[in-house]
């Protein structure tokens, strides 16, 4: 049996995969810390001598816990949805950071798409998804988490495969061609490039945003690439930590940006590309509206 020395260095050997699994599977560094804590603390009321496979071990125990959090979480936004209070914070306003430059570096070296597409799996699907293709934990180990069959899991895994990569009908070059637009866009967006942002915009560009998105509180548009370039360039230097949290995405089967400071989605914005340029963007943030869009994470 190990002492517990021991057990405590093989644990903060685990602890960066541990959080890695944790954080794929809530979305939240702080929730993910948490659940990391309460492995340590349900090992130390276990017998280490037993387990045969520690790192195995502490990863179920992990996945369970957060397959615990994912249902509680999902049936408390059910419950805010049904009183229908709008004064009521939601689930993302309660969710705490434990350090934002840490949470903001994770979020991006996972993928904010694929953190906010995960984020609309049911809780198995998310665990099996996660366990499975992203660490490689066996269909069998998965099957006694969420206590179903071995091929029940490998189904709740194969649709939330489905859900995460989604199918585009564009031609391969056509999708690499709105890539490079859009990544343009963003870099410089994310510079304060002006001409740059002009380079891969439409002159005649439409640019409408709902009344969500909108800083005065109703629906606007503006027409022309230079007037709102420079409007744009101005929000981005403002609210640099948002223009950070902005990634391409697959919208409605089109490239397009998704911003989600921490994983959790704000806004979308919808591109219409047309001859190497952008020709409209449609900024959406209003809740009902988001909920009907369909996500992936970029092929």
């Amino acid at each position: 049996m190990p002492n517990p020395q021991q057990l405590t260095s093989e644990f903060e050997r685990q602890r960066p995969r541990l959080r890695g699994v944790a954080y794929r599977m809530l979305g939240s560094l702080s929730d993910a810390e948490d659940a990391v804590q309460e492995a340590w603390l349900r090992l130390n009321r276990t017998d280490a001598g037993e387990v045969e496979n520690l790192g195995g071990w502490l990863t179920t125990v992990v996945a369970r816990v957060c397959l615990d959090m994912l249902r509680s979480r999902k049936s408390r936004r059910e419950e805010a949805l049904e009183s229908a209070v709008s004064d009521q914070p939601s689930a993302a306003s309660e969710t705490r950071v434990a350090d934002p430059e840490q949470e903001a570096m994770l979020a991006d070296s996972v993928g904010l798409a694929l953190l906010v597409v995960l984020d609309t799996l049911a809780p198995a699907e998310r665990l099996a998804f996660v366990l499975h293709d992203l660490f490689g934990v066996s269909f069998d180990e998965i099957a006694s988490i969420v206590q179903r069959s071995p091929d029940a899991a490998r189904q709740l895994a194969s649709r939330a495969r489905r859900r995460v990569r989604g199918q585009t009908t564009m031609p391969d070059a056509d999708l690499a061609s709105q890539r490079d637009v859009v990544a343009r866009f963003l870099a410089a967006l994310r510079a304060g490039d002006i001409e740059g942002l002009v380079a891969v915009l439409d002159p005649d560009v439409v640019v409408r945003a709902d009344a969500a998105s909108a800083t005065a509180g109703r629906a606007v548009e503006v027409r022309g690439a230079r007037k709102w370039a420079h409007g744009a360039v101005h929000f981005a230097a403002t609210f640099a930590h948002l223009t950070n949290a902005t990634q391409p995405a697959l919208v409605d089967g089109r490239v397009g940006l998704v911003l989600a400071p921490g994983g959790r989605l704000e806004r979308v914005l919808r591109l219409t590309i047309d001859g190497g340029r952008i020709a409209t963007i449609d900024i959406i943030a209003d809740p009902a509206t988001l909920a009907g869009i369909s996500l992936h994470a970029l092929p």
